[in-house]
């Protein structure tokens, strides 16, 4: 792949960095080898990112050239957004009071370098906006209003503007930036697209295994991808890929949203996209829109503080409760007369001013069918835990927290469950998801549609083993070729 750090004026760029060219900002415009240039990630330093200047249309042709431009169009638009720096400021509230806590003035600006700073005690902080804003050279400005610290601009720095006494620092952070991403995952040279598995190497409950991971990255080598494993510290690097496969429960208020968010705006194949962690991890959007649809699902009604005396009366005990963003059997109870009720109510209007009641349907286990871009690839029956009314027991401390899996081939499962399965996800989107569904007699009823469903080794694809991922990746592969797709004409 060719790395191409662009300036506005090569005389600028006072550095040496091996297997990296160094090119004018006027050259990239208008220089036909860059215009014909593949496999390409652009490093723009331009001395300014202001709407329609030279430094903003390098990165804005540098996607329509399909070169991965740092920082991209969104990135740029981002540090400009009054709104973003709020939430940032927020989002990193705990973090800059307790790296700032020692500074006696009230401005401070610090100064990042490929998400490092000359002080060490300033990395943390310096990384996650560098993750955040996607600029290699940036300045943020930190203000202190008498009680605490807030961050109040941030912008790029010029290669101009890099101090002299800052070069050799400059130099080696530039030098490991450039050479990291080799370091933690060796290139494979499939002449093909990159991918990204985002994982969370401490997540108790991950939606895929270790063994799983691999062998997703070994049928995308197959199918000319070169795939390899990234954390939420790699968010500055997504737009070094084609593609962004989230393996990492997912939540709207969570970095796996702003992963997807930030994917799709640098025009990744996602999945799971935006909208789809929207969609399925609110459970009170879900419940509307089945609703809406005509989608058998259980008695349910929306739980607000207005009418959570006559939610009893509606459905009766015992009951289920869940909270608005539950996932993996968390934030979900059974209550079993109105005294627990009221109380479990209380405690989850802490956190949500809506909440999801449904009739108790006790069942010997639960079906799922997973589905990836409206065709089903596996049908699992998820048994309960032991003496327990959920696929999983979060309250025992006993290893085995899961019921039994039975996996069956698609071709064999009901008939009627794999409709029902479809219609709920085609509402939803075209990714992958995982349906539960309960039986009643010959009826199939809609639970939840799950983003990010489970995918484990030796569980779901016990019977399409190898097929399942290499189908996975066929889908990749044909999604990440339409975001390549030149635009439609406009007559």
């Amino acid at each position: 792949m060719a790395i191409l750090i662009i300036v506005s004026n090569t005389g600028d760029w006072k550095l040496t960095i091996p297997g990296v060219d160094v090119v004018s900002a006027r050259s990239y415009l208008t220089d036909p080898q860059y215009i014909s240039l593949r496999n390409t990630r652009v490093f723009n330093l331009s001395r300014s990112y202001r709407y329609q200047s030279t430094g903003y249309y390098v990165s804005l042709l540098a996607a329509a050239r399909g070169h991965k431009a740092i920082p991209g169009i969104a990135a740029i638009q981002d540090m400009k957004s009054p709104a973003v720096l709020r939430i940032v400021s927020d989002e990193l509230e705990a973090l800059i009071q307790k790296t700032l806590s020692d500074l006696k003035s009230r401005d401070y600006t610090l100064s990042i370098y490929f998400g490092r700073n000359l002080s060490p005690k300033y990395d943390k902080l310096s990384l996650q906006l560098f993750n955040l804003f996607q600029a290699p050279l940036l300045r943020a400005h930190f203000h202190h209003d008498g009680e605490m610290w807030h961050l109040k601009s941030i912008g790029p720095i010029a290669a101009s503007e890099i101090p002299p006494d800052h070069h050799p620092y400059v130099q080696e952070f530039a030098r490991d930036y450039f050479a990291g991403k080799r370091a933690r995952a060796p290139k494979r040279e499939t002449g093909g697209y990159d991918m990204a598995i985002l994982v969370n190497p401490k997540e108790t409950a991950a939606p895929s295994d270790q063994k799983a991971i691999e062998k997703f990255i070994r049928a995308a080598e197959k199918k000319g991808i070169s795939a390899w494993t990234i954390t939420r510290d790699d968010y500055a690097r997504l737009a070094e890929y084609d593609a962004l496969f989230i393996r990492e429960t997912t939540a709207v208020n969570h970095h796996t949203f702003r992963f997807a968010q930030r994917a799709q705006a640098e025009g990744l194949a996602v999945v799971d996209d935006p909208e789809s962690i929207i969609r399925c991890t609110n459970k009170v959007y879900l419940a509307e829109l089945l609703a809406a649809h005509q989608i058998p699902a259980p008695r349910t009604v929306i739980v607000h503080k207005d009418n959570k005396k006559r939610v009893m009366q509606e459905l009766g005990f015992p009951m289920v409760l869940k909270k608005p963003d539950s996932s993996f059997s968390q934030g979900v109870a059974k209550v079993a007369d109105e005294q627990a009720y009221l109380q479990m109510v209380d405690e989850m209007f802490e956190k949500s001013d809506l909440l999801i009641a449904q009739e108790f349907m006790p069942t010997e286990f639960d079906w799922r069918v997973g589905i990836f871009h409206r065709q089903p690839l596996y049908v699992c029956k998820y048994f309960m835990a032991k003496k327990h009314w959920q696929i999983m027991n979060w309250e025992t401390t006993e290893p085995k927290r899961y019921g039994k899996v039975e996996t069956l081939p698609v071709e064999l499962a009901p008939r009627g469950l794999i409709r029902t399965a479809l219609s709920a996800a085609n509402l939803i989107g075209d990714g992958l998801y995982g349906v539960d569904l309960k039986q009643v007699g010959n009826r199939f009823i809609v639970i939840e549609v799950n983003d990010n469903p489970s995918i484990e080794a030796g569980v779901e694809d016990e019977v399409l083993r190898e097929k399942l991922y290499l189908t996975m990746m066929d889908i990749f592969l044909k999604k990440i070729r339409k975001t390549k797709e030149p635009p439609a004409r406009q007559d």
